[in-house]
């Protein structure tokens, strides 16, 4: 728990103090605090946070816009955040779900439930994480199904999909045809070893350069080489 970074942005002093001493008696000892948008954002930028608490009336930039600044940040797009603010209403709320905020808590609060918000938020992001494969510019979304190659969205057949994933998971194991047909396949007859061939070079040939990293083991299968090989 110790080791969750969180970011604090409450301009009110006295707030600030509150919900720092709520934190560390949680167990989170790495805060880092600021009282405006902009410090916000450049604290964030500057470090990797596991967690924004994010007041909504700010001097400057506003909560909301640091929100959506940091959802459309590719370095900083998954950091989970939790909205703290005495506006309560409901437009209010839609409006920093909206921005992109994973949770929104309306002031006054208890130590017991921001401890517990932050608790399933950053559960929520250790989710989004583990479904989230990168390597060298690509990036496969299981949640959203979704691969992008240096911010492009890749059109991959589903079989594409399935193959490149399953490399992904497990680089650097070599994985016969009938293997990957097993584990991709789903018992479907319609995927045959020939199958995997021609997904496979119309993989790569969607991919460009970066398909240096599917490597062919003559007479066996394919594997993924972390640091680009040759085919």
């Amino acid at each position: 728990m110790a080791s969750k970074r969180i970011l604090v942005v409450e301009d009110d002093p006295s707030i600030r103090r509150v919900i720092v001493l709520a934190l560390k008696s949680g167990g989170y000892t790495d805060v880092t605090e600021t009282a405006d948008g902009d410090a916000a954002l450049e604290a964030a930028f500057r470090t990797r946070m596991d967690l924004v608490l994010l007041d909504l009336m700010l001097p400057g930039l506003d909560g909301i816009s640091v929100c959506r600044r940091l959802r459309t940040n590719p370095e900083t797009a998954e950091v989970a955040i939790v909205m703290l603010t005495a506006r309560g209403a409901e437009c209010d709320i839609v409006s920093g779900l909206d921005a992109g905020a994973d949770d929104y808590i309306t002031k006054p609060f208890s130590k017991e439930v921001l401890l517990a918000r932050i608790r399933a938020a950053l559960r929520k992001d250790e989710r989004r994480s583990e479904e989230r494969l990168t390597l060298d510019g690509l990036l496969l979304d299981d949640g959203t199904h979704q691969v992008t190659l240096d911010g492009t969205e890749m059109k991959l057949t589903l079989t594409e999909y399935r193959i490149l994933e399953l490399l992904l998971r497990h680089p650097g194991r070599v994985f016969d045809r009938a293997l990957i047909i097993d584990r991709i396949s789903g018992g479907e007859k319609t995927v045959t070893e020939r199958t995997i061939d021609v997904q496979m070079f119309g993989l790569r040939r969607k991919l460009g350069l970066w398909a240096r990293h599917l490597e062919t083991i003559r007479g066996v299968g394919y594997r993924l080489n972390e640091h680009g090989g040759a085919d």
